[in-house]
């Protein structure tokens, strides 16, 4: 089974590779998230070079039906985060098959 990797992850692995503080490395996984998170609130695209892009996209109202009833039901208009991923990483990915 695959292991998740955390927020917490990636802090250890800034304070070993790096060599400041726990605290300091968790502020920056922190903060970096934060920033891709506002830019994504303001509508922006968020480009990570070599691993692909986040961008947030309209969704309108729409009649839904529940599966297990078919009782129809109406979807809210909503914003929705999509990634793409770059040519990069799918070549990566791939490269381990």
């Amino acid at each position: 089974m695959s292991k998740t990797l955390t927020r917490a992850d990636l802090a250890e692995l800034i304070y070993s590779e790096v060599g400041i503080s726990k605290t300091e490395a968790s502020e920056i996984v922190d903060q970096f998230f934060e920033e891709i998170i506002l830019d994504l609130i303001d509508g922006n695209s968020v480009k990570l070079t070599s691993f692909g892009t986040f961008s947030v996209k309209n969704k309108r109202e729409r009649i839904g039906r529940n599966p297990k009833t078919k009782e129809e039901a109406i979807i809210d208009a909503r914003r929705v985060v999509s990634f793409r991923a770059s040519k990069e990483l799918k070549r990566r990915i791939n490269k381990t098959l």
